[in-house]
Formats: C-alpha cells, structure tokens, sequence
C-alpha cells in the first residue's frame, strides 16, 4: 500500500484514542491507520478500494436502537458514509447517520470512550460500485426515548428498540448461524437461537460493541 500524504488531523486523533479490546480490534485499527495514512480522502466514499464510515449504538439508558438495513436483511446500529458537509469530522457523521436513521434527536455519551470501537468489514460488489472496505469508526450516542421513533425508507425496513439482551442475542446469531441474510419476517431477536461462539469464529465486533455499552449506557 502507497503511502500518501499525513492522515487529517481529526481521524487521526480519534484513532489515537482507540484501546483495542482484543486482537481483533487491534488488527482492525492497524489497517485504519494505514488506509488514513495512504487515502487521498479518507472520509469520501468516492474511495473506491476502502473509505472511512461514521456510525452509532444510540442508546435511551436502558435499551438500543437498531434498523433492519434494507439491502442486507440485517439489524445494525444506525452509520454510514461521510457527508462534504461533515468535514471530515466522523462524530458529526456518526450522529448525523444516527438521527437520519432512527428520527431520534442524539448526543455523544458524557464519558464513554470516543469512539467506543473501530472495525473493518467488506462490502460486496454492486452493479453501482465494486467491492471494497468501510473503516468504521463507532460511538456511543444517548437518545431521549420520548421522541418517537422514525424509519428512513430509504436506508431501512424498520426500527426499533431492543433490550441490549435482545441485541446481543441478536447480533451473535447473525455470525455464527452459518445462514445467509435472514428477512425482516424472520429476524427477530427472539425467533433465532444463539449459538455459542467457537474458536474457528471470532466474536463480531457488533457483540464487543454491545458488551463494551452495558458499562457506559447510564
């Protein structure tokens, strides 16, 4: 990988903040920092080999919001692609992304860490884009349960509330279930059995993001 001009001041300083949680994680942020340092734009998704992501595990105090992405079958929590608008400030996109996708009005958790956790995953080709990576960099965001919920159709099927049991049972389904994809009809968190993980399958870094909010999410 080339090396291109010093990572902006902004990303680097949130990737100097990250404490890896586990081995995973440290790989993890060892490719972030060498994409930051090689991408002529980090934060554009114009990028088209990998590009850094914003999002949210947006949390009222007891419960998360997650939607059913419409194009992956999958509960996520809200995130995605930088705006110009952000700035190259991935804060701004997490929280942005965040109360687009939930209609919540959110904040940064007072003393959580920020982020909470970065992750590398690929996304498939598509007939408008190849293959390639998002760097997601990931917040704790607090919501007032108050506000109703809103889904934006564009992005997903549905939101909702979930319990972080619920999520956590939810999340670890989705890796370690061997299954495609499931349908809205089908995912819930009650309707699929978690499977212990085994040796061969790392944790999914969306469970150590939920392990990691039952300490911060009061």
């Amino acid at each position: 990988m080339s090396r291109g001009v010093p990572a902006p001041p902004l990303l680097s300083a949130l990737l100097d903040a990250v404490v890896p949680a586990d081995e995973k994680e440290k790989a993890d942020l060892r490719t972030l920092r060498a994409h930051a340092a090689s991408l002529p734009d980090p934060t554009s998704r114009d990028q088209p080999v990998a590009h850094f992501t914003g999002s949210a595990l947006v949390t009222d105090g007891a419960r998360v919001a997650l939607v059913l992405h419409r194009k992956l079958g999958r509960w996520l929590q809200p995130g995605g692609h930088a705006d110009p608008a952000d700035g190259g400030d991935l804060v701004c996109t997490a929280l942005r992304e965040a109360e687009e996708e939930t209609g919540l009005p959110v904040r940064l958790h007072h003393s959580a860490p920020r982020p909470l956790d970065v992750d590398v995953h690929a996304i498939p080709a598509r007939p408008e884009s190849p293959a390639h990576l998002h760097l997601d960099v990931r917040f704790l965001a607090v919501a007032d349960p108050s506000t109703p919920l809103t889904v934006d159709a564009a992005e997903s099927a549905e939101v909702r509330w979930f319990s972080l049991e619920e999520a956590l049972r939810l999340a670890e389904a989705h890796l370690f279930q061997g299954a495609g994809p499931p349908g809205p009809k089908t995912e819930t968190p009650r309707s699929r059995a978690a499977a212990p993980p085994t040796p061969k399958q790392p944790r999914p870094q969306f469970v150590g993001e939920l392990d990691r909010a039952r300490k911060w999410r009061r």
